[in-house]
């Protein structure tokens, strides 16, 4: 059982999925950052929204930390980079929110085309203003979208549904991919030239931030409009307000602010200027697919699972092919490890068959979990496996080959003058051992497993089962190999407990046993 630490509101079904995985939830909401800094030692997970600022002496605090979980998109509060060091991994909700801000992207538009919120007021403080506020319609405007990740798509589609004509800029969409959306993709200065409104969704990064300033308005259309739903910050505030208040800008709507609550924006009271406090996300729909998500990402990655939205490890996304062979993986790198004594300073692993028609890299992170598991004080998770090879100066070498003898798939691990290979067999894709040190095997993989290196002569496997049976230590599966050669044999044994170390002695001292290796993985 994990105690998470819940600081903003969650939807209860993520939280409830959680108490019934067995874990301590702990809902502490509204704490000040020295609050914060008291609850959160002994806490497993940290699950969070906006307003929590994770910093590096958070983390600092959190050693038992193993996740944290921000249930929104955006990790402006997170200190990643700090996170990543210290093997805690980050997980989002990337996909919970993205049509609700996609939604309230198309209303500010619409508010700051047609004056809605302006309109509005004046009525209610009684006053019957037709001719003040006229509009305009978003028919056969250009709509100039910064930013064409998920939210931009969405956005593009219902804007072309108004009969506008869509212009985008995103230097990671590739042209022929806007193409079949129907968008042309220009530069920040062609867009600004063009569109007449605009509508950012982008990251906040220091490439980002200011990115729509006093340049970019004395280059852009006469009278256009600004809408910003994405990130605070990326548009320079001050620069806004200028360009509102002499004509370049014909309005602006912003959901996100530099600074939050933003009491002190020189945006507040222009005429030209709608505002909304953060709601881009705020829809019940979108609050529960944020919490169900975020509760789901946590326990994975408490239960030391595949984490599909983590940011902070590399290849997050697995295709359906390689995630099945992520147990597997991770099976065969706690095996080498055993075998070896160790790891070596040169880790050489190789992809055969299909698998290397794809994206191997979180199956190398799964190897490396299990090779060094165990070894270190902090626990070794996808997040810190690279960087424990690097701190002990071992060097990892993936290899892939689509072509293999005996089997669809194959995973080879080697260094050291020793080698274990694995595979997935049957409909239920169970995991195999298949190669140890050159012998062939066939054992499923276990948390305690014995190998024997022994002479291939009548007697041994009788007297090593003798001193197993004797120190009263189950065989669970047993498999012998023969080398190519046919002088020596390979016992690989699956035992119900570990082996202690007086029957590991008796085991060497064997008549016909050239060594034993001891596999035990937690």
């Amino acid at each position: 059982m994990a105690r998470v630490l819940v600081t903003e509101k969650i939807a209860d079904g993520g939280l409830d999925a959680l108490r019934a995985a067995g874990h301590d939830v702990d809902v502490q909401t509204g704490l000040e950052p020295a609050q914060l800094l008291e609850a959160v030692p002994g806490a497993h997970a940290l699950i969070i929204r906006s307003s929590t600022q994770v910093t590096a002496e958070v983390l600092e605090a959190g050693r038992d930390l193993v996740v944290v979980g921000r249930a929104g998109i955006g990790l402006d509060n997170v200190d990643v980079e700090a996170a990543t060091r210290r093997g805690v991994m980050v997980v989002n909700a990337p996909q919970s929110n993205i049509l609700s801000t996609a939604e309230h992207t198309m209303a500010m538009l619409l508010s700051v085309a047609r004056h809605i919120p302006q309109a509005h007021a004046a009525l209610a403080d009684g006053r019957w203003e037709r001719s003040k506020w006229v509009g305009v319609e978003l028919a056969d405007k250009t709509l100039g979208i910064v930013g064409l990740g998920r939210i931009g798509k969405l956005v593009a589609q219902r804007a072309s549904a108004f009969g506008m004509r869509i212009v985008a800029h995103d230097p990671f969409v590739a042209p022929e991919r806007a193409r079949q959306l129907n968008i042309d993709l220009v530069d920040l200065d062609t867009l600004a030239a063009t569109a007449d409104f605009v509508t950012l969704h982008v990251v906040k990064t220091p490439e980002t931030i200011g990115m729509i300033g006093e340049d970019f308005f004395d280059r852009a259309r006469p009278g256009i409009r600004i809408v910003n739903v994405s990130r605070g910050g990326v548009i320079d505030e001050a620069a806004l307000a200028a360009a509102l208040e002499d004509g370049r800008c014909g309005g602006a709507a912003l959901d996100v602010y530099a600074e939050e609550p933003p009491t002190d924006s020189p945006l507040l009271g222009l005429p030209g200027f709608v505002g909304t406090p953060h709601l881009g996300a705020s829809t019940r729909e979108a609050q529960d697919k944020a919490g169900d998500t975020i509760a789901e990402q946590v326990r994975l990655a408490l239960a030391g699972e595949f984490v599909p939205f983590a940011v902070n490890v590399a290849a997050a996304e697995a295709s359906e092919t390689v995630r099945p062979f992520l147990g597997v993986a991770e099976q065969l790198g706690g095996i080498f490890a055993g075998l070896s004594g160790g790891v070596p300073p040169v880790l050489d692993i190789e992809y055969q068959g299909e698998l290397a028609g794809y994206d191997t890299r979180i199956l190398t992170l799964s190897i490396l979990k299990g090779a060094f598991a165990g070894t270190t004080e902090e626990p070794v998770s996808y997040v810190n496996a690279p960087q424990v090879a690097a701190e002990r100066g071992i060097e990892v070498r993936d290899t892939t080959t689509v072509t293999t003898r005996d089997w669809v798939n194959l995973v080879t691990v080697a260094g050291g003058g020793h080698t274990v290979s694995g595979t997935l067999v049957g409909l239920r894709a169970d995991p195999r051992l298949v190669l140890v040190d050159g012998h062939t095997v066939d054992v499923p993989p276990s948390a305690h497993m014995v190998i024997v290196r022994n002479d291939d002569r009548p007697g041994v496997i009788g007297r090593v089962g003798s001193v197993l049976g004797d120190a009263g230590v189950n065989i669970a599966d047993m498999d012998v190999g023969r080398s190519d050669e046919g002088s020596s044999a390979l016992m690989v044994i699956s035992t119900s407990q570990a082996v202690p170390g007086e029957v590991v002695a008796a085991l060497e001292a064997s008549d016909g046993v050239a060594s034993v290796a001891v596999v035990d993985r937690v």
